[in-house]
């Protein structure tokens, strides 16, 4: 196993994390649309037939044809099959969603119509049609989705219109999580020289808004070589992607990069030049059935673990998903956000109501989590650069739930 000695460049370890889960997307899978939301397409959504399929009417009222008076000849609902109306003068009572009779001229509101002691009914056709025409939402086989993009319930209600009752998605990224430290508790409050471990209760959280399935944290691993390999060894029999906190570095008690190497494997990104989160890394390791295997090593402060979150298995899991990894967005900063001198800066932010402008939180420190909890993303300060207030920046928002819409 080989590493640059430089960090890479945030932009750079964004790219390098979404190839390697690009290149290393599992298998697709057939499933019922009860089970899609969440998920992702694997193939695109096709149209079965013309949207809507026959002529619908939008309104409740009157089929006619020809000039008034028109006499009644029939009556057609929802659901059935309408009959021509071959007869000039006649007209068929119609509700909404009901099908167009062929030789139909016009409809007619039934609140904008009268009939005569006869039963006859006359009344005035709007200028527009008061009806859907065939393939007017999409015709047959055109695309309505590409690959790669994300089901929600919007997704599923499109697909069972079109008349899917399954349909082919990527298979669920499978994660876990490993906290190392022999100084963390996982109940009570801190002191005496511990300190409570809030990353193992909130990192399975962060992994589910991206699409992965994952169970609770195990840990803290003890801080010996032997354990962190066992644990590793374990977890990677059964995840895709191993999450794992701290020993990013190499302190007398950092074991990651010695049991990366005891396993064989490849470094994806080892470092990144960014602030704060610069020791997280990312490596591959390969499976028994031939297909790799990921490891991603957050940075012990909680901050930092989440940087490396977003930065790179955030990214990782958008490729093993198939889906396209978003631009980001443009956002205007209210107040002057510093630069870390040839870092990237990802500064905690809280959008306004409309979602154009940021303001810096308070309490950022790498190890704090009292600003993350009140901020929507990052603020991007690139490299070499500061932001000045009313500066336009990129803006890397926190995740929302799978399949959720921003």
């Amino acid at each position: 196993m080989s590493a640059d000695d430089l960090p890479v460049a945030w932009d750079r370890a964004r790219t390098l994390a979404y190839e390697a889960g690009r290149a290393a997307a599992g298998p697709a899978e057939v499933i019922s649309l009860a089970e899609a939301d969440g998920r992702t397409l694997a193939e695109p959504l096709r149209a079965l037939t013309d949207l809507p399929a026959f002529p619908t009417s939008s309104i409740d009222g009157w089929a006619v044809r020809g000039p008034q008076p028109w006499r009644p000849v029939g009556r057609v609902l929802a659901g059935g099959v309408a009959p021509p109306l071959d007869e000039t003068g006649t007209c068929v009572e119609i509700a909404t969603g009901a099908m167009v009779p062929a030789g139909a001229d016009a409809l007619v509101r039934v609140e904008e119509s009268t009939r005569d002691a006869d039963g006859r009914v006359s009344g005035k056709p709007r200028d527009l049609p008061e009806w859907r025409l065939p393939g007017e939402e999409a015709h047959k086989d055109e695309m309505l989705l590409p690959a790669g993009a994300a089901i929600d319930p919007a997704v599923i209600g499109v697909a069972a219109t079109c008349g899917y009752e399954t349909l082919t998605v990527r298979a669920v990224p499978r994660a876990t999580v490993l906290v190392f430290g022999d100084e963390l508790l996982t109940a009570g409050t801190p002191g005496a020289g511990r300190v409570r471990d809030s990353l193992g209760p909130q990192v399975p959280g962060w992994l589910r808004r991206y699409g992965a399935t994952v169970g609770p944290a195990a840990g803290p691993v003890h801080d010996t070589l032997d354990a962190h390999l066992e644990a590793v060894r374990s977890a990677l029999e059964t995840a895709d992607l191993v999450c794992t906190t701290g020993g990013t570095m190499h302190g007398p008690v950092d074991h990651l990069h010695p049991t990366l190497a005891e396993l064989g494997a490849e470094y994806v990104v080892n470092t990144v030049a960014v602030r704060p989160g610069f020791p997280m890394l990312l490596a591959r390791v390969p499976g028994t059935d031939g297909r790799w295997r990921f490891l991603a090593g957050l940075p012990g402060n909680p901050q930092s673990a989440v940087i490396a979150l977003i930065t790179l298995v955030a990214p990782l899991l958008a490729g093993l998903q198939g889906r396209e990894l978003p631009p980001l967005p443009t956002v205007t900063v209210s107040a002057a956000v510093p630069g870390r001198g040839s870092f990237t800066h990802l500064a905690l932010a809280r959008r306004d109501q409309l979602g154009r402008s940021v303001t810096p939180v308070g309490h950022v420190g790498s190890a704090m989590l009292r600003g993350l909890s009140n901020a929507h993303g990052f603020a991007v300060v690139r490299p070499d650069t500061a932001a000045a207030a009313g500066d336009e920046v990129p803006f890397l928002p926190l995740p929302l739930m799978p399949g959720e819409r921003p």
